[in-house]
């Protein structure tokens, strides 16, 4: 937004800030126009560390991160970029504290660690010349019920002939130190001791090594923290169970390598020790067994910079867990900043090896970073707002594992360079009753009014509310505005562009009539609710051309000579004809025939156009249809609409409406089915034939069966009837001559 040294009548001190446009429309003068930009300037350059030859630079001396220090001024919406170099040096001193647990499940592991130190010492000796190493150890918190606090089992908590030392919460063994011989020695003394319950106090031992930087010795150089153990962890609120209940204060409490007040203060939470693990820059590598990976696994997801590892049953493999953890840790670099004011925003895009783009989260991030290797990033600050006391902020970028940052000061321009010269007791503003800054007056107090013309006490005076009363009527400044010692300071709306302005505040820039849902048809501009047009446009909301020559038909004449021009569009005079010189009759006859061709190429790919379709068919909008009810209908829309039914080659019907829209192009809606006569089907009528014919047969079998039993029957009948009546008579016929002739042999004699 801009600022306009200069107050109309009607408007508040506000209305002057705007956009360069909007302030030009309202006849405010370029050169009084304030337009402070926004700038980043660099306070601190010191170029990252390039090790020459066998030269090793001193710590004090190495630089990993670049610039160390930057101001910028931010305007309000504009964003300030700036690049961030960061180069992983080489030879870089590590520090590395090792914390383990000792309950008695760990008594083969510290076997394992009592000759840590020197091999330790030559394997990170590869990785650098300055390495120093330490050791803590850790059981529980010395109350019930995590330990026994019986006097016999406070000396010794071990069961059996085990010979155990004295629970403690956590006990600080051996400072850093570069004597590798010194840790073995230390480790080499200590002793297991016992607890209760499964879970162990680690988090207590984690916190006291975090804040307590002066008794364990650390330097300003890379930090590890190894935290060995087989086991779970308590956390807060788990203190209760002995009955303490007070937060953990998250501050050093060791008297003799000793923590003291374990008994006091409940375990730390989690988010407490990613706070004070990250204002330490220690990085954390949890070496557990592989029991409890999945619980550390989900830890390590909530702690910034850590690391899990696999630790063997007997612990003989730390070595090799801890450089590879370390590798993993030193090999991605994630940026970080501190708390940001109110309404400023960060946004990070990352430069990593290979050209790989980072945005978004991956925008703070690059990985697979070896020694040596430099990375960029492009970070863009945003204020959306002025803070509320007008006082610049400070914030810092840093990387977590590295004690390096860059510090950010963040200006905020709230105020135009005129405000800085303001004529204090001016002339202009009620002889000397307020100071003249960027053109308006900010009164002295007491004194109130667009020049400070009135004292606070006449403010709510009847006279004064007269003034801003437009003919005498009820409404104070017509109700969008406030009546200030009888001058009307006018309301200032959400958006900038919108204003009110006159003696009353009765006129707006906004409440003009509208055309193609535009401001005066966005051929003019609105003054106080009137449309000032543009040249060759009329009409109450501008949306009237004067320019004729779009009616113009290819003959030369008028629209067609079948309307009238009005406001550069053709008014046809009959509505079946339209188009944009009234040429065109989508329901005269013969315009579907007219159109056949085209939409069945464009529909169906046939037709005598199916080969020059593209060519030929330019301006048709087709859109197909499931049914013919869906089909639109000539009282479906105000422009004239042709209902088609059309035959092709094959004899199949196609339906389509065809609509011509302004601009020329056709509309058309087609049934995607074209209706074509179904051929015979041959095998229903071969079918059906034949089982005619066996039909008819069986038909006529049928008949004459049934015939055949009528007839046998009324014979049989009439047999029966007749044999019924029939009278014989017993008596010998006497013409009746047997044909039996009987001859007797003369030598039988009957034996």
């Amino acid at each position: 937004m801009l600022l306009c040294r200069k107050t109309c009548v009607g408007e508040s001190k506000s209305a002057r800030c705007d956009d360069l446009k909007s302030l030009k429309e309202r006849k405010c003068d370029e050169v009084k126009i304030e337009n402070p930009r926004g700038e980043v300037t660099i306070l601190k350059n010191k170029p990252v560390t390039v090790r020459v030859g066998n030269v090793k630079p001193k710590l004090n001396e190495i630089t990993q991160i670049q610039p160390q220090k930057l101001s910028l001024k931010l305007r309000s919406g504009e964003p300030q970029t700036f690049k961030l170099k960061f180069k992983r040096a080489e030879d870089y001193p590590i520090d590395l504290y090792y914390l383990m647990d000792l309950s008695f499940s760990m008594k083969d592991d510290l076997e394992n660690v009592k000759n840590l130190g020197t091999d330790l010492m030559k394997e990170m000796k590869k990785i650098t010349s300055d390495f120093r190493i330490g050791f803590g150890s850790f059981v529980e918190k010395t109350v019930m019920p995590y330990i026994s606090t019986t006097p016999a089992k406070l000396l010794n908590p071990c069961s059996g002939n085990q010979n155990c030392t004295s629970p403690f919460s956590y006990k600080n063994v051996l400072n850093l130190t570069d004597d590798g011989d010194k840790f073995n020695n230390l480790v080499s003394q200590q002793q297991i001791s016992g607890n209760l319950d499964s879970p162990e106090g680690g988090f207590d031992a984690i916190m006291q090594v975090a804040v307590c930087e002066e008794q364990i010795g650390w330097r300003n150089v890379t930090r590890l923290l190894v935290f060995s153990t087989d086991a779970g962890f308590h956390f807060a609120g788990d203190g209760k169970l002995g009955g303490i209940v007070l937060p953990n204060d998250g501050k050093c409490h060791l008297e003799n390598n000793f923590y003291t007040m374990s008994h006091y203060y409940d375990y730390p939470s989690i988010a407490h020790l990613v706070q004070k693990l990250g204002d330490h820059n220690i990085q954390t590598i949890f070496a557990v067994t592989e029991e409890f990976q999945p619980v550390y696994k989900e830890l390590k997801n909530l702690i910034p910079k850590s690391a899990v590892g696999t630790l063997s049953s007997n612990s003989s493999n730390v070595i090799k867990l801890i450089i590879d953890a370390y590798n993993s840790l030193s090999s991605e670099v994630i940026l970080e900043n501190t708390k940001l004011p109110e309404g400023v925003f960060l946004s990070y895009k990352s430069f990593c090896k290979n050209n790989v783009v980072g945005t978004g989260d991956n925008g703070r991030k690059c990985s697979n970073i070896s020694i040596g290797d430099e990375v960029e990033f492009e970070i863009s600050v945003t204020s959306q707002k002025c803070p509320s006391n007008g006082k610049p902020e400070t914030i810092n970028i840093k990387l977590p594992g590295f004690s390096e940052f860059v510090e950010v000061v963040l200006n905020f321009i709230c105020d135009c360079d005129c405000a800085a010269t303001g004529v204090p007791n001016s002339p202009e503003c009620n002889k000397g009753s307020g100071t003249l800054e960027c053109g308006a007056c900010k009164c002295n107090e007491g004194q109130i009014g667009q020049f400070c013309e009135c004292s606070q006490d006449e403010v709510q005076t009847n006279d004064m509310d007269a003034n801003c009363r437009k003919d005498n009527g009820t409404d104070i400044c017509s109700n969008n505005g406030e009546c200030v010692c009888g001058t009307c300071i006018c309301k200032k709306r959400e958006n900038p562009a919108e204003v009110y302005s006159g003696k009353y505040c009765d006129c707006d820039n906004f409440n003009c009539d509208r055309s193609n849902n535009k401001l005066c048809g966005g051929h003019g501009r609105c003054e106080c609710r009137k449309c000032i047009c543009d040249a060759n446009y009329t009409g109450n909301a501008c949306e009237c051309s004067m320019d004729s020559s779009t009616c113009l038909a290819k003959n030369g004449q008028e629209c067609n000579g079948r309307g009238k021009c009005e406001c550069g569009v053709c008014k046809c005079s009959d509505s079946k004809f339209q188009g944009p010189t009234c040429e065109l009759c989508p329901t005269c006859p013969g315009v579907c025939t007219e159109h056949k061709d085209c939409v069945q190429c464009l529909a169906f790919k046939t037709g005598e156009k199916k080969d020059t379709c593209q060519q030929e068919c330019t301006k048709y909008k087709l859109e197909k249809v499931t049914e013919r009810e869906r089909l639109p209908q000539p009282t479906d829309e105000p422009i004239p609409r042709a209902i088609c039914k059309e035959r092709d080659e094959n004899d199949c019907w196609f339906y389509f409406t065809l609509a011509v829209q302004e601009d020329d192009t056709k509309q058309v809606h087609v049934l995607e089915k074209p209706e074509c006569p179904a051929g015979p089907d041959i095998i229903p009528i071969v079918a059906g034939v034949v089982a005619g014919i066996v039909m008819i047969g069986l038909a006529l079998l049928l008949i004459w069966k049934l015939l055949m039993i009528i007839h046998d029957r009324r014979e049989f009948a009439k047999f029966e009837k007749e044999k019924m009546n029939a009278i014989w008579d017993t008596g010998e016929n006497p013409i009746y001559k047997s044909a039996v002739t009987t001859v007797v042999n003369p030598k039988y004699e009957g034996k």
